[in-house]
This record gives C-alpha cells, sequence and structure tokens, in this order.
C-alpha cells in the first residue's frame, strides 16, 4: 500500500510523541505517512495543540508553495550531460527534469540504463531516482533512435495490436 501525504488534522486525529527536540506526529489513519517534525528546544514547553497547530502551518505553507510551482520542466539539450556525479553524495544525480535513456541486459543478463555516457545498475539508476522521492514520473517507451523526440501520446485503453 502506498502512503499518503501527510494533511491537517485535529487533535482527535492524531497521536504526537515527542523524541528530544522533535515531534513525532503519527496520524490515526495508518495510511498517512509518520512525520517528524524537528521544532527545536521549543518543543519541550509547546502543548500538543501548539504542535498541532505548527504542523498544520507547515501543511498549509506547502501547499501555498505548490499552487505556484512552475510546473515547466528543464530538458538538458541533446549532447550535453544530463547527469552529473555529486562528489557529496556519492551518488549520480540529474542535471535538469526529463532524463533520456536506453535500457537494455548487461552481460549478466540484469538491467541496466544509459544515459549519456553512463551506465548504471538498477541500484545507482534508483539512487538518481531519489532524488526525486515524493514527486511522480511519467516513462515514456521510445526506439532508442527517437529519445531526443518528443513523442504524440494520446490517452485511451490500448487496442488489439498495441505493446
Amino acid at each position: 500500500m502506498r502512503i499518503k501525504n501527510p494533511r491537517q488534522a485535529s487533535l482527535d486525529e492524531v497521536r504526537i510523541t515527542r523524541e528530544e527536540d522533535t515531534a513525532v506526529i503519527e496520524n490515526a489513519d495508518p495510511s498517512v505517512s509518520v512525520v517528524r517534525l524537528v521544532v527545536g528546544p521549543a518543543l519541550g514547553s509547546m502543548t500538543d495543540a501548539a504542535v498541532l497547530d505548527l504542523f498544520n502551518g507547515v501543511i498549509e505553507a506547502q501547499h501555498r508553495i505548490s499552487l505556484e510551482f512552475d510546473d515547466t520542466l528543464v530538458e538538458i539539450p541533446p549532447g550535453r550531460p544530463q547527469i552529473r556525479y555529486s562528489e557529496e553524495s556519492d551518488q549520480w544525480v540529474p542535471r535538469g527534469d526529463v532524463l533520456r535513456c536506453y535500457i537494455e541486459d548487461d552481460e549478466a543478463g540484469e538491467l541496466v540504463v544509459h544515459v549519456d555516457n553512463q551506465t548504471l545498475n538498477l541500484r545507482d539508476f534508483g539512487r538518481l531516482l531519489r532524488t526525486f522521492a515524493g514527486w511522480g514520473m511519467r516513462i515514456a517507451f521510445v526506439p532508442e533512435d527517437r529519445i531526443a523526440d518528443q513523442p504524440d501520446i494520446i490517452i485511451r485503453e490500448p487496442g488489439d495490436g498495441d505493446a
């Protein structure tokens, strides 16, 4: 079951516990994710109602920010690096919001993903995708020689003979 994002709540919908400077907010609905809200030293003197007000304010601020989000995606031009190696996180990270890649099996029969001139095993590709954890993605499968093209997309149920 996919865990749902947290939402504003009332005191009767959550259980609040404290771990040092962090409030742990668990929703009565187990399908809603647990939130670990770092409050700081003030947490020790805050009531559950005050913690919940702070939490609800964070959720409201996130919602306001999401309404202002510019959903224009950046695609790195063909021939330019789409990913870079981050020494800080010891992994490959995307430079833009769109990846053109090619998938195949390696000599051992394991799936690998080619991005630019890099061959990533599933673990490394998964770590790269993890930089977008909490986001959604759409995957369009196209022939290798067309990965730089924007495909036409129609929304319908597949018919006989469709891939």
